[in-house]
């Protein structure tokens, strides 16, 4: 039998076009991340399966993870998220860290998910975590670091939105509000995960099987209505828990001065799946009507590092993956042409005895800090031009034989300009190619 040819479902082989797209990708992450004074890390492909167990929903622990019991008995999972180690790191680090502690790593994940649009099974995601901050300074700096992101590729105000919300004043409207048990909270937290994704009437019927009486199910309906700072601040007063929504309004309110607003919503459906979300919660959310989704998401935690037994350190963080930042770019046309090689310069002979100068040129231009591609064996004149068009090069250096020795000449397709270059002076050709 022929073993198949195709990568594991829900996987992707990387072929060089598809590498030139992820490390664009990759740069414009690491770049922003960098800017914003956050250092890289990582962390093993592999962890315990507890680890995940003390912080991370059911859902990932029963469907989601790729476990194994390895050699040495141990129950363990390729990681499908980062969170937990990024806490398990810290957890050994932050007495003698100043703080705060900002890092951002690019790990590899996987999941086992439907592939469908925008999920596969193993991708990679842009993950940024900032622990020990002062309260909502951390969340501001954040949330400035995904505006400054995705605008970095391009994007503008009406194509993406930031969501909003604070766990904190959830955990008030269904513990001081409405009085519900864990149970039924739980479960109300489920349903507000779904409110946009069901019908009105829908969604009444999910809130009627939680909420028993008329009382409770109006002041829900209140709370999801709940639009913006002024309509946020009435409801906590009118409802006795301004106390535990001051800090959110406060945040929203610095959003505004640091003039966030045009990018940012509060949105009182989103609370975020996982468990380990203590405060400001938020998605970002891809406004073009092809691709209406969040592409992701994020949030704060105070008690992440106690699983290990530390005192609580406040952070933040989110986490953004490749398959669905390339959705979004492709989507708006913001992702540049890469369907070919990015090199400065192609170089080519077209007599077999100038083969061996063809590499030592080639070399001593690379040592000038030049990216070429040089043809290896000679070539006819005639085929040069459509070869290099054909690989995406727009400078060429031919080197020719005119008799009473060698001639360069380096000819530009984007200008149509052709210039002589002395053997002896080679490093002005960086000159010319670098401008």
């Amino acid at each position: 039998m022929a073993l198949n040819k195709k990568p594991y479902k829900g996987c992707r082989d990387f072929f060089p076009k598809g590498m030139r797209v992820r490390n664009y990708l990759f740069h414009h992450m690491c770049d922003v991340a960098e800017k914003f004074g956050f250092e890289a890390y990582d962390g093993p492909l592999l962890e315990e399966v507890d680890l995940y167990k003390a912080k991370s929903g059911e859902e990932l622990i029963n469907d989601q993870i790729y476990s194994f019991t390895d050699r040495g008995d141990r129950n363990v999972a390729i990681r499908p998220e980062m969170t937990p180690t990024v806490a398990r790191m810290v957890a050994n680090i932050h007495k003698q860290e100043t703080k705060p502690i900002r890092w951002y790593s690019i790990p590899n994940l996987m999941r086992y998910e439907k592939p469908q649009r925008g999920r596969v099974r193993e991708h990679w995601q842009f993950n940024v975590d900032i622990f020990g901050a002062p309260e909502n300074l951390g969340e501001l700096e954040v949330v400035s670091l995904v505006i400054q992101f995705l605008k970095s590729f391009g994007a503008k105000s009406d194509m993406f939105a930031i969501l909003l919300n604070d766990r904190t004043l959830v955990d008030a409207v269904f513990n001081d509000i409405l009085n519900l048990e864990a149970e039924s909270a739980l479960k109300l937290y489920k349903v507000i995960d779904k409110a946009k994704k069901v019908s009105p009437g829908k969604l009444d019927i999910m809130i009627r099987e939680i909420l028993l009486t008329e009382e409770q199910f109006i002041i829900f309906k209140e709370y999801l209505a709940l639009n913006s700072i002024e309509s946020l601040t009435k409801f906590a007063t009118q409802n006795n828990i301004a106390q535990k929504s001051e800090s959110f309004i406060q945040f929203l309110t610095m959003c505004q001065e640091l003039e966030l607003s045009e990018f940012i919503e509060y949105d009182p459906t989103i609370v975020r799946g996982l468990d380990y979300y203590t405060g400001v919660v938020f998605e970002i959310f891809d406004k073009h009507p092809d691709n209406n989704r969040a592409i992701a998401g994020g949030g704060a935690y105070a008690n992440l590092l106690k699983i290990f037994n530390e005192e609580p350190l406040g952070g933040i963080g989110f986490g953004l993956g490749d398959v669905t930042l390339r959705d979004f770019l492709e989507t708006h046309k913001l992702l540049p042409d890469l369907s070919k090689a990015s090199h400065d310069v192609f170089v080519v002979n077209v007599e077999d005895e100038h083969n061996l100068y063809n590499m030592t040129i080639s070399n001593q231009l690379r040592e000038l800090g030049i990216k070429v591609e040089s043809h290896l064996g000679k070539i006819k004149f005639n085929k040069i031009f459509k070869l290099a068009q054909s690989k995406g090069h727009s400078k060429i250096l031919i080197i020719e034989d005119q008799g009473d020795g060698i001639e360069l000449e380096l000819k530009d397709l984007t200008t149509n300009k052709n210039t002589k270059i002395d053997i002896n002076k080679i490093n002005q050709i960086k000159d010319y190619i670098k401008g």
